[in-house]
């Protein structure tokens, strides 16, 4: 797997209130999202009001769905509208839906399953939400080579959305909590390395 850019942006809006995270194939995911935000629009023009959450999500799940032999990408829905407030939607390949209190998805959630299992509760600040997020993704960086080097979260609410950047350099290093035993690098950095037997 080659992984152009890590530092890329995956998270997209598609209205003021709602954004999508991609994952998978990036053309996949950004024609599905320019897609969505396009009838999105059309919908807000005609009812004169901004789509809920749920209707942006059944437009990713349609288009997934309905082009599911085709498309190589997961996405996740989420946002805030004044009929169900805070939503958020799980679309992984295929198309299915799935509404949950959290999701997660590409490459490296497969490392952060018990993670969440052990982390995440219920009724949970904004804060300390930022910071279980902050800290999944960078597990996933550390453990998974197509999983990038930076941190963006979207914390979107009724007050509005807040976008923050945590860069590389300011995450935690994973890999320094275990102590190496009997790693390749024990051996090279021996004093005396034994000699070769011909």
């Amino acid at each position: 797997m080659y992984v152009a850019n890590r530092a890329s942006d995956k998270i997209t809006q598609l209205t003021d209130n709602v954004y999508v995270c991609r994952s998978g194939s990036a053309a996949d995911s950004q024609v599905v999202s320019d897609y969505v935000r396009y009838f999105l629009h059309q919908h807000t023009i005609q009812l004169g009001q901004p789509a809920t959450v749920k209707v942006a999500a059944n437009l990713v799940r349609s288009l997934s769905y309905n082009n599911k032999d085709m498309l190589q990408t997961g996405l996740i829905v989420g946002g805030w509208d004044k009929y169900e407030g805070g939503k958020i939607y799980g679309i992984p390949l295929g198309g299915t839906i799935i509404e949950q209190p959290f999701t997660i998805g590409g490459s490296g959630s497969s490392y952060l399953y018990g993670f969440f299992d052990q982390a995440w509760k219920e009724g949970m600040t904004k804060e300390e939400a930022e910071q279980l997020v902050v800290k999944a993704v960078s597990l996933a960086i550390a453990r998974d080579g197509a999983s990038g080097g930076v941190v963006r979260t979207v914390i979107i609410n009724s007050e509005g959305v807040t976008r923050n950047f945590y860069p590389g350099d300011t995450l935690p290093l994973w890999h320094e909590e275990l102590e190496p035993q009997n790693s390749l690098l024990d051996i090279l950095n021996t004093s005396s390395p034994e000699p070769m037997n011909m």
